[in-house]
Parts: structure tokens; C-alpha cells; sequence
């Protein structure tokens, strides 16, 4: 259910902070040496089996735990999910948390995001979302913002008034400014508080085990299907069925690098904390941003969030993702243009008037394509993986959680068709 904004004279919400976890891990099981079977895509499809007792999903991120979630929430087989870090650690947590229904439309996500946007709806209405993970509708704007030569020596120009669209806050020198989402069309969450709040309540009510390690290998019986997967130092988990859910730490997992490309795409991000929260408005800026002195243009995005904070994202490279999530750091120099970016959107975001909660950056994970991995792997029964969702991870978890779930437990899904994701596109591309 979504809700009405607040007027600007409102307090800010009051959510919960983000807080680490901590999970205890169960004992270790002596460790086996079966090799993987791969087989060829073009193989006829093996009989169908039971639907699985034990399910593993690896990876904590928002895709991995909507994935954990509905399989939990079935009660049709036992599930636990393992997380080399901590949930909701990387981009997860550093997300913007965006959500549009129709911005994908005549794209191959398109369905999914209809569908993932209504299903981020009823999850808040079924988690009471607006309280515990920020979500609600919003406007969204597009401007053009033309940095100051002075910068923040003195106050920015405001924008002319035929931009009556423009809300008060943002006293900038905006101009073109446009509608491009209303309350019906777009949304946000907190992403750290989202993903948690799926977890806690798959752990607490539909009994989800949490394992805290680092997935290195996935083995097969003789006959080419899931019997485990092997955690660093040795531990062996004992599983029917798999999904790999990453991110861009696919990429450096073996048997998928082995079928296809993830790439990690380093987003850098700050949180802003304006000393008068209440006079920010729920309204998401998509900007064209002019730096002064010349230069491309660039296209940041500006989120503020019920909490009071303002996250502003933007300044993308292709980088090398590191081992850990606990390595990723940001750019300094992306840093101090985001500062700008927020100083000319508004007064209320200068140096003074906003205190600088966050500084960071996070990986999101992309193919070569452009097209999330979704489905079952070729030659590896019982072996899925979810991956590359690039910038719409958030808004795109709960849609391609339930179906991976309906996929795993029924050998197929029903709330998006996942055929234009299958993996096995990257197979039949190689052979032509």
C-alpha cells in the first residue's frame, strides 16, 4: 500500500537505524571433492524431480534475501542463505532506492518492474513499510542545474518562477523543470532497511537459517545435479538446490565467470543530514547537471528520504571489484562533486546547512548486455543464479525473488516470465 507524502512542514520520520548482525553459524560438516558435471544447454531436459528439501542462496544483497524470503515464506522447503559479509552490505545498503513502475516499458524489464513495483507495494503493506523502511510514493522531477562560477561564495540564483513545478527547497538556478513520475508511478525504500526487514522476517517467522561465510564452490552428484556447496575453510552445506544471487561478486565465482560476464559498475554516493529536515519535500531529482568552468555534462540524482536525510548519487566508472565488500571505498574526487551538485540543487544542502552523514561508493552489478541473469544453469541441475541487475536492483528484487522461488520450487515461474533472463542465452551465442 502506498502512502501519501508528507507536507513539507512535517517532521521527519523517525526509522530505525541500520544495525549490524550477527549470526551464529551452525557446526561445520567434514568436506567432499565432487566435481562439477556441465552439460550442454542443448541437452534434453531431465525428468521432473521433486520439488527440494534443502535449498542454499548465496549472496546477502536485496536479491539474494527476496529471493530467501518467499522461498521461506512457502514453507515448502528447508532454507538458509549464506553471506560472506554482513546483509545488505554493498549496494544493498548504499542503494538510492528508487522505484518506478513504468520506466522500463518497451525494454525486456519491463514486466519485471511492473511486476516487482506492485510487489514492493504489498510488502509494505504486509511489513508496515512506511515505518520500517521508509517507503513512499513520490514525485519525481527532471531539471537542468547550471553550476554558479562563484560555486557557494554566495547564495544561487533562484529559479525563475515559470518552473512552478520546482518545489521551494530546491532554490538553485533549475530550470526546465518537468514531471517525469507521479505518487501513482514512483516510489523509494530505505534499500539497507528494506532487505533487513525481509530477512528478520523470514528468520523470525518462517524459520530462514543465516550463515555467515564465503561461498567458493558448488558440487554436483554423478548425475549432474546440486549436492552442496563448499564455504572458505572447508565448511560443506548439504543442498538439492542452489541460487548464486552475487552481484558483481559473480564475476570472480568460477562457474559462473566460466558462462558469462558480471562487471562491476562503481557508483559513489553521500548522505546529507540539512539541519531543518522538515523543509525538504518528497520529491526525487533526476538533474543534467553544468559544472562551471565547462566540462560534459553529468547526470546525478537527488533522493531525499523520510528519515530527513538527502542521498545524492551519480559520478560511474567501470572498476575492478575487490574480494571484500569491507574494501570498497570511494573516489575523492567524486566526493567533493557530489558536494557541488548538492550546493547548487539548494541552500538547504550547502556547506553548513547539511551535515555530511555518508560518504561511499558501492559496486552495482552488470552484464554485457544489459540484461539481468535469471534461471536455472546450463549442465548444473538444481543450480540457479539471479544476477546483473545493474541500477534496478532494488526495484526489481521482490519480482525476481518470487519468481526464482516459484522457478526452484515448481520448475517454473509465474510472476514474470524469466525466459528472456535465462543463462542459457550466453551458451547459444558462444556456438554461433
Amino acid at each position: 500500500m502506498s502512502t501519501t507524502a508528507s507536507s513539507p512542514s512535517s517532521p521527519a520520520l523517525a526509522l530505525p537505524r541500520p544495525t549490524p548482525r550477527t549470526y551464529t553459524a551452525t557446526p561445520a560438516r567434514s568436506p567432499t571433492s565432487l566435481a562439477v558435471a556441465i552439460r550442454s544447454s542443448m541437452d534434453s531436459p531431465p525428468p521432473q524431480q521433486e520439488p527440494p528439501k534443502r535449498v542454499l542462496v548465496c549472496g546477502g544483497g536485496v536479491i539474494g534475501v527476496c529471493t530467501a524470503y518467499f522461498l521461506s515464506k512457502s514453507g515448502a522447503a528447508s532454507v538458509a542463505l549464506v553471506e560472506q559479509s554482513s546483509v545488505a552490505c554493498a549496494a544493498s545498503g548504499k542503494a538510492g532506492g528508487f522505484l518506478a513502475l513504468d520506466w522500463c516499458d518497451g525494454g525486456p524489464l519491463g514486466p519485471l518492474a511492473r511486476a516487482s513495483f506492485d510487489l514492493h507495494r504489498a510488502l509494505a503493506a504486509e511489513l508496515d513499510g512506511p515505518r520500517t523502511y521508509g517507503y513512499r510514493a513520490l514525485t519525481t522531477l527532471s531539471l537542468t542545474v547550471k553550476e554558479s562560477e562563484t560555486e557557494s561564495a554566495q547564495q544561487p540564483k533562484r529559479a525563475p518562477r515559470d518552473d512552478a513545478v520546482l518545489p521551494d527547497w530546491v532554490d538553485g538556478p533549475g530550470r526546465a523543470a518537468r514531471e517525469i513520475g507521479s505518487t501513482d508511478t514512483t516510489a523509494q525504500v530505505h534499500p539497507q532497511l528494506f532487505t533487513r526487514a525481509l530477512l528478520d522476517k523470514a528468520a523470525r517467522d518462517y524459520g530462514l537459517e543465516v550463515v555467515i561465510g564465503k561461498a567458493t564452490r558448488v558440487n554436483a552428484d554423478g548425475r549432474g545435479r546440486v549436492s552442496s556447496v563448499v564455504l572458505e575453510g572447508g565448511r560443506v552445506m548439504e543442498a538439492d538446490a542452489v541460487v548464486l544471487a552475487l552481484g558483481p561478486w559473480s564475476g570472480k565465482f568460477g562457474l559462473l565467470s566460466s558462462q558469462f560476464g558480471v562487471y562491476g559498475l562503481k557508483a559513489h554516493s553521500i548522505v546529507l543530514e540539512p539541519r531543518e529536515p522538515g523543509s525538504i519535500g518528497p520529491q526525487a531529482l533526476f538533474l543534467r547537471f553544468l559544472p562551471s568552468g565547462g566540462g560534459p555534462a553529468m547526470d546525478p540524482e537527488v533522493y531525499p528520504r523520510p528519515t530527513g536525510e538527502v542521498y545524492l548519487c551519480g559520478m560511474s566508472s567501470r572498476e575492478e571489484v575487490p574480494d571484500d565488500p569491507s574494501e570498497v571505498s570511494p573516489n575523492p574526487e567524486s566526493i567533493k562533486v557530489l558536494k557541488r551538485v548538492a550546493r547548487a540543487v539548494s541552500t538547504r544542502l550547502a556547506d553548513g546547512a547539511a551535515r555530511v552523514k555518508a560518504e561511499q561508493a558501492c559496486f552495482l552489478p552488470c552484464t554485457e548486455d544489459g540484461v539481468p541473469v535469471i534461471g536455472e544453469l546450463p549442465g548444473l541441475e538444481g543450480c540457479y543464479v539471479a544476477a546483473g541487475h545493474g541500477c534496478w536492483g532494488i526495484l526489481n528484487g521482490p519480482a525476481t525473488g518470487a519468481a526464482v522461488a516459484e522457478l526452484v520450487l515448481e520448475g517454473r515461474a509465474r510472476t514474470v516470465d524469466l525466459t528472456r533472463f535465462s543463462p542459457a542465452r550466453f551458451v547459444v551465442s558462444r556456438k554461433r
